[in-house]
């Protein structure tokens, strides 16, 4: 299909959510000519913490970005991506992922009717993302290696072949994954004092800042927030202010060694008075488990780790002022099932009568 096929969001009502794109163009990178590819990505929850806010000791809300057509923050990035690629007359797209982002670019470019090429360490993905990278047709390559290793190769292969790298590197994708900011701001009616959220290969927290600075110079917001950055121990190279050879933690998602975006995710840092700390794989599960029971929201382990973050900040007692602090969750906690899976217990069967029922029902509600 043509380019020219795929201009406009179809089957949307007057009034309706349009996707990020159409919603925020005037901080895009989008003309009248850009092809619009979208599956309605953005708008999602703010959701106010019913346990949480307590433990921190300040109002904090929930951006559940796992609420995405894809299950996570990357479609943001990826419709302005693919978008711009569709526009460029792309031959076909690459990326490097550990799951999320390669889920992202097959579904995208899978509307987009572009090729799509992900190379993923081996080992190194949770079923759930590959899955979905398959099934939208995209084209894996696995390598023996880590995701930096891949990176590199996403990297070459793009610039020897012409492809369009549709990994953070790519400007669009930073632009598109700043809207975040402003859907968080426009829910609240003003800018938070904290923001909290994962980093992993430093793409997300730049684009998050370049969003806060765009509104801040319009006029939308009165002031910029504190940021916290919050990397996993095993894969703390901003934190620890080195590369790390092959990073280590449960949450996949987050596992680089040498973030792409390092500089500018260094400078977002500085720029607002905040600073990138880092938590335990014990601490990200514990906080995984906690959302899911106290507030009702099933998060992927790197998802939790702002969250966790702020509870570790919290019982130091070292939390920036402020009265509203707002924790970024990343991913579905679909995306890696295996890993909750390992922290319950799942029960055996019973016999199928009332008696057998009714007696494990009374035996929890009289725990």
């Amino acid at each position: 299909m043509s380019p020219g096929g795929r201009r406009g969001v179809v089957g949307v009502s007057p009034g309706t959510w349009r996707g990020v794109i159409e919603e925020f163009r005037e901080f895009l990178p989008v003309t009248r000519e850009t092809p619009v590819v979208t599956l309605l990505e953005g708008n999602t929850p703010l959701v106010e913490s019913r346990v949480l806010s307590a433990r921190i000791g300040r109002r904090l809300l929930i951006k559940v970005e796992g609420a995405n057509p894809t299950g996570s923050f990357k479609d943001r990035g990826m419709t302005v991506a693919i978008s711009k690629a569709l526009e460029a007359r792309s031959r076909a797209v690459v990326c490097a992922s550990t799951g999320n982002t390669a889920a992202s670019a097959a579904a995208y470019s899978a509307r987009a009717g572009l090729p799509c090429f992900v190379i993923v360490p081996a080992g190194g993905v949770a079923m759930g993302k590959m899955a979905q990278a398959l099934v939208h047709g995209a084209e894996a390559v696995s390598v023996r290696g880590t995701f930096d290793d891949a990176m590199e190769l996403a990297r070459t292969v793009t610039e020897q072949m012409s492809l369009t790298l549709v990994n953070s590197l790519n400007p669009h994708r930073l632009e598109g994954q700043k809207t975040v900011a402003f859907e968080i701001c426009d829910a609240l009616g003003r800018v938070p004092d904290l923001i909290a959220l994962p980093v992993g290969n430093a793409g997300n927290i730049t684009a998050l800042w370049r969003g806060l600075a765009a509104y801040h110079e319009r006029g939308r917001i009165a002031a910029l927030p504190t940021l916290l950055g919050v990397q996993a121990a095993g894969a703390a190279p901003l934190v620890e202010g080195r590369r790390i050879g092959v990073p280590q933690t449960v949450a996949s998602a987050i596992r680089g060694g040498k973030p792409a975006a390092r500089k500018p995710a260094g400078g977002a840092g500085q720029a607002s008075p905040g600073e990138f700390t880092k938590v335990t794989d014990e601490e990200i599960l514990e906080t995984q488990a906690l959302l899911a029971r106290e507030e009702g929201i099933f998060v992927e382990p790197a998802s939790a780790t702002g969250v966790a973050g702020l509870l570790r900040r919290a019982a130091e007692g070292t939390l920036p002022d402020g009265e509203v602090a707002v924790a970024i969750v990343t991913g579905h906690g679909l995306k890696d099932v295996d890993t909750a899976l390992g922290r319950v217990r799942i029960p055996p069967p019973v016999r199928a009568s009332f008696e057998s029922v009714a007696r494990v029902i009374e035996g929890v509600i009289g725990r």
